[in-house]
């Protein structure tokens, strides 16, 4: 996790972008790089076998659209960065969607030889049901649903779960341990 003096650059980096600095979005990207390619290699690691996407490209997409954002209200830096996980997430989650359709090659029958491109669509197709149960649990606690992209994508341990979404480590573990239980049977159910 970041040191505390660099904490608080990125929150006053922040509040000088909302406030329409120019510069500030300059001196943003070496302040939060390292972070955001930890966040995007938690996510990445999920994907197992070959790698379709890689860490700095997602890296660069979530960037992007996050400085794209010009009606964005950064509060301070745990914020940017719940932000950036979820955008990451819809990264994957719309990379998924898009391999899926490629492989389905408009209704013409396709018989693979490869193991491992069925594999790669059922990995695909549960990023998929995962994202949708993950929106439903949004839906009714946008805490747990929090929790869980912070948790499980991104690879944040209990603490820093707890200070990205300033909460109590109880509350995370206890929220963490609910929404698993509900994703498990809402999975499962499927």
């Amino acid at each position: 996790m970041a040191s505390e003096p660099q904490q608080q650059d990125v929150t006053q980096v922040l509040a000088r972008w909302r406030q329409g600095d120019p510069e500030a979005l300059n001196l943003l990207m070496p302040l939060v790089y390292e972070e955001l390619r930890r966040l995007a290699s938690g996510y990445l690691k999920r994907e197992y076998g070959e790698r379709t996407l890689q860490t700095t490209a997602l890296v660069h997409e979530a960037y992007l659209r996050l400085v794209d954002q010009s009606h964005a209200n950064w509060k301070d830096r745990a914020h940017f960065f719940g932000i950036a996980a979820h955008l990451m997430r819809q990264i994957l989650v719309d990379h998924a969607r898009r391999r899926l359709a490629g492989k389905r090659g408009g209704g013409a029958l396709q018989i693979s030889l490869d193991d491992r491109i069925g594999q790669r669509e059922a990995q695909a197709a549960d990023l998929l049901a995962l994202n949708e149960a993950l929106d439903r649990l949004s839906a009714m606690d946008e805490q747990q649903a929090r929790i869980v992209e912070l948790r499980y994508f991104s690879g944040l341990g209990v603490e820093e779960t707890a200070e990205a979404l300033q909460i109590s480590s109880a509350t995370v573990k206890r929220e963490w341990r609910s929404a698993r239980i509900w994703l498990f049977n809402e999975l499962t159910r499927q």
